[in-house]
């Protein structure tokens, strides 16, 4: 695709691109533009400084000018999330019939039922900064593990992505999450139901998929997987959506890192799963699955330290 002079066919590469059986294309109706991830970071800047008054203020606030800055702030919340919601909403819309008056209605009231939703969020996020600093002895205080833990960062987004997916707003919850994910390598779908009190340690590598139910007070480490263990097909070949197909962690399960849970397994309350453990199958409450190794020199389960069996017991 090169003229004479080496110039590359701009013509000729544009009719590919844009030719048949070329990548998917957004054409939107009545020139809306898609949602914004930077009007999106705004507005999670915005929660933060809500979600944790005079953690993330621009300036050094006092108990008289951050209860205006707050209400004013949030009002800025409302409208970002109106209008991206709305836009949203187009953005999945195939009726050509409609026009977008309907989005904008239906973005309005989703954006007022989140922003009613603001204390349930907050309570929760109370109680995951609470997790993170009884579960590390590292944590010097509450206020460290707002400012430094990923853990956090995470659950910040993933408990207002959690309650937009509830709405059913489109779009909008996986942006929120994958800014998260992009920040701290730790994937959580907005699908996800997680309890109160949660804590990821450490966190990078773990990955939890959309229809997982977690408990109260649950601990992961990093590098674990609550993922899927296969992908049922409809009659035409494609994957069946929305069934659940991710693991259930009862109250008080901890999980340590590297280890891979697939499927709709049950793990019962106050169990322990030890590291890089590979579990399919459903475990009894207050159970302990570990690595089972060879106690003979020179063995392969020895030589490969975690490639051995898992064993259960009870804890």
């Amino acid at each position: 695709m090169t003229t004479r002079n080496n110039a590359p066919d701009i013509d000729a590469i544009t009719s590919v691109l844009l030719g048949e059986g070329a990548s998917p294309r957004n054409i939107p109706r009545h020139t809306t533009p898609l949602p914004s991830p930077a009007a999106l970071e705004e507005m999670m800047g915005i929660l933060r400084e809500a979600l944790y008054p005079g953690f993330f203020s621009p300036c050094a606030p006092n108990e008289v000018s951050m209860r205006h800055q707050l209400a004013a702030r949030l009002d800025d919340v409302f409208r970002i999330l109106a209008e991206q919601i709305g836009l949203g909403i187009c953005f999945i819309c195939t009726d050509t019939r409609r026009d977008c008056t309907y989005a904008e209605e239906a973005a309005y009231g989703m954006a007022s039922d989140f922003m009613c939703r603001l204390p349930k969020i907050r309570d929760l996020l109370d109680g995951d900064v609470l997790a993170a600093f009884e579960g590390d002895p590292a944590a010097k205080s509450r206020a460290e593990t707002i400012f430094c833990y990923p853990s956090i960062l995470t659950m910040t987004n993933h408990r207002i992505a959690h309650e937009l997916y509830k709405l059913d707003v489109p779009v909008i919850p996986r942006i929120i999450g994958e800014m998260a994910h992009s920040r701290t390598g730790i994937d959580i779908h907005p699908g996800a139901q997680i309890g109160e009190e949660f804590f990821i340690d450490h966190g990078t590598g773990v990955v939890i998929g959309e229809t997982c139910i977690i408990g109260r007070r649950c601990r992961l480490y990093q590098g674990v997987t609550l993922g899927a263990l296969s992908f049922p097909k409809n009659a035409d070949g494609a994957l069946t959506k929305g069934l659940p197909r991710h693991p259930v962690l009862e109250d008080n399960v901890t999980v340590y890192a590297g280890a891979t849970i697939l499927g709709r397994v049950t793990i019962g309350a106050g169990s322990l799963i030890g590291g890089n453990v590979w579990l399919t199958h459903d475990v009894p409450p207050g159970s302990k699955v570990i690595q089972q190794h060879s106690t003979a020199p020179g063995t392969t389960d020895q030589m490969l330290g975690s490639r051995g069996h898992n064993r259960a017991e009870k804890a």
